[in-house]
């Protein structure tokens, strides 16, 4: 399987873009399409990742600590002491 890039002219590209575009399928090159030599676009192979969702980023993360236990203890927050305070905050008591 060839994976190359080659030039080729948006006229020609026109001309013969079904049975270039089956050959990208196969060899994986990556066309750039130019107009009066400058190039315009890039035609390449379609991504075929047919992997599931799960598990395609195992191993690129490293759990550190204990990841079970919150950070700040509860007593700490504000939030968890004191939850009415959340829910109806006329009776937090003044600060």
């Amino acid at each position: 399987m060839s994976t190359g890039e080659r030039t080729i002219p948006a006229s020609q590209f026109r001309n013969h873009c079904l049975r270039l575009m089956d050959e990208i399928n196969e060899t994986g090159d990556t066309l750039i399409v130019t107009k009066h030599g400058k190039p315009v676009a890039v035609v390449g192979p379609a991504r075929r990742d047919k992997g599931s969702l799960w598990g395609f980023m195992e191993g690129t993360t490293r759990i550190l600590g204990d990841i079970d236990s919150p950070a700040i203890p509860p007593d700490d927050w504000d939030i968890v002491s004191d939850p009415d305070r959340v829910f109806n905050p006329a009776s937090a008591p003044p600060e």
